[in-house]
């Protein structure tokens, strides 16, 4: 079991940046692999960014280049650095993790993922 905790959400100018976080809590944080999903209203809840246990990463088209993620075993943490901010961006943004087998293995379907935080709102203004 782990608990997900994400922070850092708010309101920024398009073109700007943001960081999210989320800290995990219970079993051991670096067995699992992490991913961002995001969810706009109206809309169903998409992949953005996923890592693997080795630090592997994969992205969506729509974010590619502007967001990256990245974990930090000892602070069992994972991020999400978005720049380059457009008003689309907006949405809850999640994170969530998965024990899918392989220390190389990416996540990138919710069906993988079995934990979820609770969301962080991400507002992008014109």
């Amino acid at each position: 079991q782990v608990q997900l905790v994400e922070s850092g959400g708010g309101l920024v100018q398009a073109g700007g940046s943001l960081r999210v976080s989320c800290t995990a809590s219970g079993r051991a944080f670096s067995t699992y692999a992490m991913g961002w999903f995001r969810q706009a209203p109206g809309k169903e809840r998409e992949f953005e960014a996923a890592i693997s246990r080795s630090g592997g990463t994969f992205y969506a088209d729509s974010v590619k280049g502007r967001f990256t993620i990245s974990r930090d075993n000892a602070k069992n943490t994972v991020y999400l650095q978005m720049n380059s901010l457009k008003p689309e961006d907006t949405a809850v943004y999640y994170c969530a993790a998965s024990t899918k087998p392989g220390y190389y293995a990416l996540a990138v379907r919710r069906d993988e993922y079995g934990y979820w935080g609770q969301g962080t709102q991400v507002t992008v203004s014109t």
